[in-house]
């Protein structure tokens, strides 16, 4: 593997499809960087830019505008080195349904160029990295979603990329998959420094994998930080408390109201958002007024109510109607 003294730069990079006045900016100027050796989470709905910014950076599209350097080198002019430094899972793994899963390894370390005697060691360490070794000599039409993905992950891994892309790749996974997949992710850039740039439509994903959060909405980068930098813009945690009886419901209001601003909770709730004190305060409180809650909760600030913050809308959902603009359009 080589040294890592480069991550990921991008200067006003934009796509654009179609033309004229039907032409769609997908990707609309950005401007990002990402460290060597960081987790670099890229969140947004879907039809936000994503995939066409990862497909730029991999040299699978080229920009309408802008620049990009991978690993130190322009993704434009010098693809060819881009893509030996890199590795890719993207959303559709490009699989034969015929061969099995050491087949394909040893397919992969040829076309990278490792020695013969070197194929089949690193296939079978990244057979067992992934937890597949004992599905190895079957056929990938056999193999469930989360085994296809995690394939697809021992791929990009076997030349030992310096930066990784992996464009949602736990989409459809079950819990233990995606589970399995995330200590993999992790464990690549504690013990081997692996630069990661990471796609996702899941708040838990990005919070736990991702050194910095960048969060992208309609081809813009609206806010970039580490996850708790951007839950800490919005301020503090959120209590909401249910009255045991309907009729309480007017004094539970006055009681949490001595904590904070009242702001939208579930029919029935009361909710505030916390300008001092904490929930034993709040329980405190309640119990001096001989109030009876069915419900109390305290939420902290997530990324989801950053994205709400910074774009108007809740991540959950969004998009949906854009499902698929940027890979509909044609260049």
């Amino acid at each position: 593997m080589t040294d890592r003294r480069e991550g990921i730069e991008v200067e006003r990079l934009g796509r654009e499809f179609g033309r004229g006045s039907k032409s769609v900016r997908a990707v609309d100027g950005i401007d990002l960087r990402v460290e060597p050796g960081e987790v670099y989470g890229f969140l947004g709905p879907n039809g936000a830019g994503k995939s066409t910014t990862v497909l730029m950076l991999t040299t699978l599209l080229p920009p309408t505008s802008g620049a990009a350097r991978v690993a130190g080198y322009d993704v434009v002019k010098q693809g060819q080195k881009v893509r030996t430094a890199i590795g890719a899972a993207l959303q559709e793994a490009a699989l034969d349904p015929l061969l099995t899963g050491r087949e394909h390894l040893k397919l992969q370390a040829a076309l990278h160029g490792l020695p013969r005697k070197e194929r089949e060691k690193r296939g079978e360490e990244l057979l067992e990295r992934v937890g597949l070794p004992e599905a190895a000599d079957r056929k990938v039409r056999g193999y469930s979603g989360g085994m296809k993905r995690r394939l697809d992950l021992a791929l990009s891994l076997v030349h030992g990329p310096e930066i990784l892309f992996l464009d949602e790749p736990t989409t459809g996974l079950d819990p233990q998959s995606r589970s399995a997949l995330w200590e993999e992710v992790s464990r690549l850039t504690r013990d081997e420094g692996v630069t990661v740039f990471l796609t996702t439509q899941y708040l838990e994903e990005a919070d736990v994998l991702a050194d910095r959060v960048g969060i992208i909405d309609r081809g813009r980068i609206v806010a970039e930080d580490t996850p708790e930098a951007l839950k800490a813009e919005i301020g503090r945690p959120r209590v909401e408390a249910t009255p045991a009886e309907a009729k309480a419901r007017d004094a539970v209001a006055r009681v949490l109201k001595k904590f904070g601003e009242e702001t939208a909770g579930q029919p029935g709730a009361v909710a505030v958002r916390l300008a001092h004190g904490d929930l034993a305060d709040v329980v405190r409180a309640l119990d001096a007024e001989n109030l009876k809650v069915a419900n109390l909760r305290l939420d902290e600030p997530s990324l989801d109510d950053v994205f709400l913050e910074k774009t108007g809308r809740s991540l959950e959902g969004a998009g949906d109607a854009e499902e698929g603009a940027e890979e509909t359009q044609t260049p």
